[in-house]
């Protein structure tokens, strides 16, 4: 757990984030995309990559295939993001992916390509989704069979960077006359590794930690989707998501020097923290889909159930011990025990219609709502060996959340060359948070009640067959997660640590963007965004009395911080050369952020620490390139050189270094079998660094290395019938709830 404190928040503040938020069903009938010749086209509100026929994409997986995807990138290896972007949220065909980003991450690398028609990528989400914040939606439509029989595939993988890890995932296909069944089941063991250095404090006290960070994980998992046609204008669907991992004997040791300043004197005492925990979470959803067809000219209704249920088993025991200057150990401090589990139910439900008219004009209409539980029953106790003493903090809170919402959507053609959609959404969220925490009453009976109108705009306009303009404008919210309004802190070490806080509000984006692509291959994007109340993690530092000494603490506070504005500009291009012996996609980014945020008041305990302001203005620049070189005529062999860098940046927690990262890789296609080889960051270029020299006179610097150079070989087979097309798309009624869980 310590290790995804730091890592998330870095990744998420360079605008890598995983997987969020949510929508309905309506979001897949937006005028069906049938591509041809061009693999790569801009149709309304929407970019469709279509790689079905592409013989490149046999052999990979659905992750190593996004990453390259035009204007989609990875910078760890895990979360993928959309240029300009904060976040991608991922769906599989209409449907909102039900895990978390570790899972998830898992769950697409051990899915084949073969099973992926086509990729679209919508920067702007219309008023029928549910999305939050400026996130893009990243759907992923599968293929099926079309006529009776089975087919599948069956992978095997192996990556060696500081450990070895492997993993193993089968995806089965059938369909007999009016039923299909579609399924993926993968299993993975992977254990991380990391190196920290980190430092704070100012003119007065510092502390400098530094050491190792171990995490082994094991993941099962899979989905079940199983849809029949019951007449020829209705059809049933049902859907099974199911998720486990464990992870037992997680460690993090770091060697803490401890500096405080007395007069002219300084004192320097060291110590060592080592943490242990094991968790482990499931991850359950189950989702019926029932669509009806109206008439002839494609309207129709669908309506969704869901219920979602999420557990996770969580201790921690962190003992501090006096060492000497050589890291040496002697006799144990202080020891922090955590018992830290959450429970989820939500039970959702949407309702979506489309009505087409033969004058070119679509109507959407619908509603959803959700009722979500949170069960935290947390403890944290602190044991002091000098004196024999235990500091208990017991918290039972209890979250309810209601959200009920309803949108409307007109979409009309005005011309063969321009077209115009518009829609509003309206949500309504009540929450209710109760603890019996007695050492903070106003942890207690917690209500919150607000709503939010939530325009959106999309024009379309074909100027010829080689040059097309779009504009979008789109408002949204992004609500806390269910783990991030639990008042409850997770400790790094015993002066450093991330805490929650339920006393955070939903904030508001409001965005639009400016699209210009050419000859289908070509792309210009202008994107504005600007950020009410926006949600950070926030380090804020000063002096507390430990022990009768003077101490630096750092809390990373979860909060509301400001506003802040954001403008990019992308230019890209999707090309093939040398008779489609070479393809690649280029995409260049520049962002212009404006920061006005502060913050001096831990929210809990209403301790008032130096100022944290952040005004800076910065710019950063983003690289990506992604080349697939076909080696010789048959089209058995293939090269693939990937390149991303990320410029000097200014994030919420200070000045972020520049990093990259070149990945190489080799694959080779015999019959049904595909071996594929690559290795990963090179150039060892990959490592986060962040220095924060604060106005108040405090500083914080981050350093990470997560040993990303490795060797990952793959190996898998195809098997059964061949002939596919593309599911049916259902939305899953739980999406504004999945990705909250994390």
């Amino acid at each position: 757990m310590k290790y995804q404190i730091f890592l998330i928040l870095v990744l998420n503040s360079i605008m890598i984030t995983a997987q969020e938020k949510k929508d309905t069903i309506a979001t897949k009938t937006i005028n069906e995309i049938i591509l041809t010749k061009n693999k790569f086209q801009r149709k309304n509100d929407r970019f469709v990559y279509d790689i079905g026929a592409s013989p490149s994409a046999k052999g990979s997986t659905a992750f190593s295939l996004l990453k390259e995807t035009p204007l989609i990138s990875s910078m760890d290896d895990k979360t993928l993001r959309i240029a300009g972007k904060s976040n991608a949220v991922i769906y599989i065909n209409g449907k909102k992916s039900q895990m978390d980003s570790d899972a998830l991450a898992t769950f697409l690398k051990s899915m084949p390509s073969e099973s992926i028609q086509k990729i679209e990528i919508i920067t702007m989400p219309g008023s029928e989704f549910q999305v939050e914040s400026s996130d893009g939606v990243i759907n992923i439509i599968l293929k099926k069979v079309t006529e009776n029989g089975l087919n599948g595939s069956i992978r095997m993988n192996n990556n060696q960077g500081y450990y070895n890890n492997q993993g193993m995932g089968a995806s089965i296909n059938y369909r007999k006359n009016k039923l299909g069944i579609n399924s993926n089941f993968n299993s993975g063991e992977n254990t991380k590794r990391q190196y920290y250095i980190l430092e704070n404090g100012n003119n007065i006290a510092s502390n400098q930690s530094e050491g190792t960070v171990s995490i082994p994980n094991k993941d099962y998992g899979g989905y079940v989707n199983i849809d029949y046609t019951l007449n020829n204008k209705s059809s049933l669907a049902l859907s099974y998501n199911i998720w486990y991992n464990k992870s037992a004997n997680s460690m993090t040791n770091l060697f803490n020097t401890v500096n405080t300043r007395n007069g002219n004197t300084w004192k320097t005492d060291y110590n060592r923290s080592i943490n242990y925990e094991n968790t482990q979470s499931y991850n359950n959803s189950v989702n019926l889909n029932y669509e009806l067809k109206t008439d002839s000219l494609g309207s129709k209704l669908n309506i969704n159930a869901a219920y979602l249920n999420f557990r996770k088993k969580q201790q921690s025991i962190n003992t501090t011990l006096a060492a000497d200057s050589n890291g040496n150990t002697g006799e144990s401090i202080s020891r922090i025990t955590q018992e830290t589990p959450q429970i989820i139910n939500s039970f959702s439900t949407t309702i979506d219609y489309i009505k087409k008219f033969k004058n070119d004009i679509i109507l959407s209409l619908g509603g959803n709502y959700s009722y979500t539980k949170t069960d935290n029953d947390t403890e944290t106790s602190l044991y002091q060996f000098a004196t024999n003493s235990t500091i208990r903090n017991p918290n039972h809170f209890f979250y309810l959340e209601n959200i009920y919402g309803g949108y409307l959507t007109l979409e009309k053609k005005v011309s063969d060359k321009l077209s115009a959609k518009a829609g509003i959404r309206y949500e309504l969220t009540q929450n209710k948070g109760n603890s019996n925490n007695a050492q903070n009453e106003n942890l207690s009976n917690l209500k919150r009640s607000y709503s939010n109108i939530l325009p959106y705009l999309n024009l379309n306009y074909s100027i010829n067959k080689d040059n097309n303009l779009s504009y979008s404008f789109s408002g949204r919210m992004k609500r806390p997660s269910f783990w991030e309004v639990n008042p409850v802190r997770t400790y790094l070490t015993e002066t450093n640590y991330v805490q929650n806080n339920p006393f955070m509000k939903a904030s508001a984006v409001y965005s639009q963007e400016l699209n210009y692509m050419f000859k289908n291959s070509y792309f210009f994007i202008i994107s504005h965004k600007y950020y009410k109340d926006v949600i950070l993690q926030i380090p804020l530092q000063g002096q507390i009395n430990m022990n009768g000494n003077p101490v630096n603490v750092l809390r990373y506070i979860r909060t509301n911080f400001g506003d802040r504005q954001e403008l990019n500009f992308t230019i890209g291009f999707q090309k093939s050369f040398f008779k489609q012996y070479w393809n690649t996609n280029v995409s260049l980014g520049i962002q212009h952020n404006i920061n006005n945020g502060t913050i001096d008041t831990d929210p809990l305990t209403g301790e008032k620490f130096p100022a944290y302001i952040n005004t800076k203005k910065s710019n950063g620049i983003t690289v990506a390139v992604n080349n697939n070189i076909r080696l010789d005529h048959a089209k058995t062999w293939f090269a693939s050189i990937n390149y991303w860098y990320v410029g000097n940046y200014q994030i919420e927690l200070g000045q972020l270094k520049p990093l990259g990262s070149l990945e190489i890789g080799l694959k080779k296609i015999w019959k049904d079998w595909t071996f594929t080889g690559s290795v990963d960051d090179v150039l060892n270029t990959n490592r986060v660094i962040i220095n924060d020299p604060q106005q108040n006179g405090n500083y914080n610097y981050v350093n990470i290395y997560n040993y990303p150079r490795q060797l990952n070989i793959s190996i898998s087979y195809n098997f059964g019938n061949k002939k596919i097309e593309k599911v049916r798309n259902f939305n899953n009624a739980s999406d504004d709830i999945k990705n909250r869980t994390k």
